[in-house]
């Protein structure tokens, strides 16, 4: 079974306009649906068919909306309570012009108690679980505790722990090892004051985390291509050319098809073509995290990936985790 820790949540509010661009108008439809980085991928795994569990805090009335929402989606989760109220997002969607836009609200507080009986919690979940992800914001700084115990906790237990997070924190998180990292170039240059602008830049971002004893990472940039490693050895793939009509997820889409890959054990180039096709077809769509196998399938002729660097000879090329 896979995990998801998802720390903080977020209940969407999705209101349809036929077009904005007019003195008064009216939703012709409205829905709730369930947010957060981990849930994303809690919901693409659900499309592969691959066994997963969501861990997470919910609280207020938001909460117990986001739980009948969780449940009508079909996503199986246990929850934390939280005193503060669940974050929630607007979420507009022209019709016209065929864009979303998406304006959040802020951010639940987790108390110190709640901190610790989320981590209890956690550690069983982990004992069941063949891989953890810890994904998304942190509500506030000292939940950046559960990440970092979490993927200590992995470690020991030798579990795989894919770490998908960022803030001012991360450094902190990426010291306690987890065995894989995905990230946005962007956020590494705003979490990590790293320079990501060129190749070369970038592959010693990826030599950062290998000092770290990170087995795995992968570096994605929307449309540009994904720069990854495995040990020390550093890959460039490309990304299908697609028309893109809202991004919003093809970060947890991608970690799904590394997590489906795993489950499957499939050899690295395998799952990290099918990791980002997930991404590029989730692009494709207005509705987060619900590719089919058959979309990633129509995109994977169109990966390809090169070493960059050092080059290795491998019978097996599956990786070593």
């Amino acid at each position: 079974m896979v995990l998801t820790v998802t720390l903080n949540p977020l209940l969407e509010k999705k209101s349809y306009f036929r077009n904005l661009d007019t003195k008064s108008t009216r939703a012709y439809n409205q829905e709730y649906l369930a947010g957060g980085k981990g849930i994303n991928v809690n919901r693409q795994l659900n499309m592969l068919g691959i066994k997963n569990l969501a861990l997470t805090y919910l609280g207020g009335y938001n909460g117990k909306r986001l739980r009948h929402v969780l449940e009508k989606e079909n996503i199986n989760f246990s929850a934390v309570s939280s005193k503060s109220e669940t974050r929630e997002a607007d979420l507009v969607f022209d019709e016209s012009t065929d864009k979303l836009f998406t304006y959040f609200g802020t951010n639940s507080f987790i108390t110190d108690s709640e901190i610790d009986e989320f981590i209890k919690k956690m550690e069983k979940a982990i004992i069941n679980s063949s891989i953890v992800v810890f994904s998304g914001s942190l509500p506030n700084v000292e939940t950046s505790k559960i990440i970092e115990r979490g993927i200590e906790l992995c470690n020991e237990y030798d579990k795989i722990s894919i770490l998908d997070s960022y803030g001012e924190k991360l450094r902190d998180q990426i010291k306690k090892q987890p065995t894989i990292i995905h990230n946005n170039l962007k956020e590494i240059k705003s979490s990590l004051s790293f320079p990501v602008e060129s190749e070369s830049e970038i592959r010693e971002v990826l030599d950062f985390f290998y000092d770290h004893k990170v087995k795995l990472v992968f570096l994605t940039s929307g449309q540009n291509d994904t720069f990854a490693s495995k040990s020390d050895f550093h890959y460039r793939i490309s990304v299908p050319s697609i028309e893109e009509k809202d991004p919003t997820g093809s970060g947890d889409a991608f970690v799904s098809g590394i997590i489906y890959g795993l489950e499957k054990s499939e050899i690295f180039n395998d799952f990290v073509k099918i990791a980002t096709a997930l991404g590029a077809a989730n692009a494709q769509r207005h509705d987060v995290c619900k590719v089919s196998f058959n979309e990633c399938e129509n995109l994977i002729g169109s990966i390809n990936i090169q070493e960059i660097g050092k080059k290795i000879k491998l019978i097996d090329d599956s990786p070593t985790i």
